[in-house]
C-alpha cells in the first residue's frame, strides 16, 4: 500500500520508517527542507535505538522517501497519516489542535481519489470530527474516510513496540476504512498481535486514558515513597510487594523523581482539562498532576537538605538529563524543574548525559557539561543521579568518593544503596523512599 505520514517527528517518524519495512511504500513529510535533506542521507534528527539501521535499510530499497511536497506525497496515497504535534496551549492546558487542522486542509485539497485520513497525534476527544470537516472544508467533493490510530511507544523502545504492541488501536466508522486500515496492519494481525476496531471517540479516549492510568502509578508510587521515608519503609520491597499482584502489575512502580517526557504531562493536562469542559472533573488525574509537581519540588528539598541545608556556592555533578534513558528527550523532564531550582539556589552545577547535552545546553543555562561522570564529580560537593542511564549503574564508586571534595550522593533513581555507598567512602547518601539514608545518621549524630 502506499501511505503519505505528514510530519517526521518522533511519532511520525518512527510509524513510517517501521511502515515502510512491513513492505509498505511510505513518503514522509516534513516542511523543514533542511530535515528533509538530512533524512535522505540517511541522518536521523532524534536518538531513539535502532531507528537508523531500518531507515537505512528502507530507503535503500526505495520503500521509504521523504519530500516536503505534501500535494505530491497524497495524490494516489491509500492512507495520510496525520502525525504532527499537539502541544498544551498556553493558559488552558488543552491540546493545540492548530498543526493538526492545517494539515487536515492541506490534505483535503491534495486529495486527487480516495484515501483513509488517519489521526496518529495524540488529540482530545472529537478531534477527528473536527479533521473531517476541515477536509470537506477543503475539498467538497473529496472522498475519504477518517480514522484514529493513536500511538503507544515508548521512547527508548519504539521499534520493538511498534514490532510488538501490547495491541493497535482502531477507530473507524466505515467498512471501507476498516479493511484499509486493515491491510495496513496485517503483518501484526498475521502475527496474533491484538488489533481494537471501535468507534473515532472511543479510540481518541484510550490514548489518555492508558496513559492518564501509567502516570497515576507513577504518582501513586512516589507519594507511596515519601511515606515510606518517614515510617521506615523501603518503597522497593512495598512497590515490589504490590506488583506481584497480577491485578496491578510491576510497571511503572519504580519510585523516583517524577514523570516527564511528550506524553504523560500532556495527556494529562489534556484529559484533565477535557472533563473540566464536560463537566465531569477528572479529580483523580487532576491530584495526579499536582503529586507529580510535589515530588519534584521534593527532590530538590532533598539535595538542599543533604547538603547541609544549603547549596550556594557548592558544586553539583548531575548524571542525566532527559527524562528516562534511552532518548535525548527532554520534554517535560525533572531536570528542567530541579536544576534551575539549583542554579537559582547559588549552586554550581555541572551535569553529564550520554545524549542529552544537544537539547539540554538550550534548556538549561548556567549549567556546565562534562563528557565524563568523573570529570563532573571532581571537586563536587555532592552527585545527583537523575537519569538511571545504564552507563551510571556501575561506576566507580571509591574513584568517584576520592575525587569529590565532599563525597555525598542523591541517588534519585535508587541505582545504589546505603552498604556500597558507605564502604566507597560516601559521608551522606539518600535515595527516594527508603530507609537507608546515611543524612538521617548523621544529622542525628549531630544534633547528639
Amino acid at each position: 500500500m502506499k501511505i503519505a505520514m505528514i510530519g517526521t517527528g518522533y511519532v511520525g517518524l518512527v510509524s513510517g520508517v517501521c511502515f515502510s519495512d512491513f513492505g509498505h511504500d511510505v513518503v514522509c513529510v516534513d516542511k523543514v527542507e533542511d530535515k528533509i535533506q538530512r533524512l535522505r542521507k540517511g541522518e536521523v534528527p532524534i536518538y531513539e535505538p535502532g531507528l537508523d539501521a531500518v531507515l537505512a535499510r528502507n530507503t535503500e530499497t526505495g520503500r521509504l522517501t521523504f519530500t516536503s511536497d505534501l500535494a505530491e506525497a497524497v495524490a494516489g496515497a491509500d492512507a495520510v497519516f496525520i502525525a504532527v504535534g499537539t502541544p498544551t496551549r498556553r493558559g488552558d492546558g488543552h491540546a493545540d489542535l492548530t498543526y493538526v487542522l492545517a494539515a487536515a486542509t492541506e490534505i483535503g485539497r491534495a486529495l486527487t481519489g480516495y484515501a483513509v485520513i488517519v489521526t496518529k497525534s495524540t488529540v482530545p476527544v472529537g478531534t477527528n470530527r473536527k479533521v473531517a470537516a476541515a477536509l470537506r472544508a477543503a475539498n467538497p467533493e473529496a472522498e475519504f474516510d477518517v480514522a484514529s490510530n493513536p500511538e503507544f511507544l515508548r521512547e527508548g523502545a519504539a521499534i520493538d513496540d511498534f514490532m510488538k504492541p501490547d495491541r493497535v488501536v482502531v477507530g473507524v466508522e466505515t467498512e471501507r476504512a476498516r479493511a484499509v486500515m486493515g491491510d495496513i496492519y496485517r503483518p501484526l494481525y498475521l502475527r496474533d498481535f491484538p488489533v481494537v476496531y471501535t468507534d473515532l471517540e472511543s479510540a481518541e479516549m484510550i490514548k489518555y486514558a492508558a496513559n492518564a492510568f501509567l502516570a497515576t502509578k507513577i504518582s501513586f508510587i512516589n507519594e507511596i515513597a515519601a511515606l515510606c521515608e518517614r515510617v521506615g519503609a523501603d518503597v522497593k520491597s512495598v512497590a515490589k510487594g504490590m506488583g506481584l499482584d497480577g491485578r496491578i502489575g510491576a510497571k511503572f512502580l519504580h519510585a523516583g523523581p517524577g514523570y516527564g517526557g511528550s506524553c504523560f504531562p500532556k495527556d494529562t493536562s489534556a484529559l484533565a482539562r477535557i472533563g473540566q469542559e464536560h463537566g465531569v472533573p477528572q479529580r483523580i488525574t487532576e491530584t495526579v498532576i499536582a503529586v507529580n509537581d510535589m515530588t519534584k519540588r521534593r527532590m530538590i528539598d532533598k539535595v538542599i537538605d543533604l547538603c547541609g541545608g544549603s547549596v550556594n556556592g557548592k558544586t553539583i555533578a548531575v548524571l542525566g538529563v532527559t527524562f528516562k534513558p534511552g532518548t535525548d528527550d527532554m520534554r517535560d523532564a525533572p531536570s528542567l524543574t530541579i536544576l534551575p531550582a539549583l542554579v537559582g539556589s547559588g549552586a554550581r552545577v555541572r551535569a553529564v548525559d550520554p545524549h542529552g547535552r544537544k537539547e539540554g545546553e538550550a534548556l538549561l543555562p548556567g549549567v556546565i557539561w562534562e563528557t565524563d561522570p568523573y570529570a563532573a564529580a571532581a571537586g563536587a560537593d555532592c552527585l545527583l543521579i537523575l537519569t538511571e542511564w545504564n552507563e551510571f549503574r556501575a561506576l566507580d564508586l571509591k574513584r568517584l568518593a576520592g575525587t569529590m571534595a565532599t563525597p555525598r550522593m542523591a541517588d534519585l533513581r535508587n541505582i545504589y544503596g546505603r552498604a556500597d555507598v558507605e564502604a566507597a567512602g560516601f559521608i551522606a547518601y539518600d535515595s527516594v523512599g527508603r530507609g537507608d539514608s546515611l543524612r538521617a545518621d548523621l544529622m542525628l549524630a549531630a544534633a547528639e
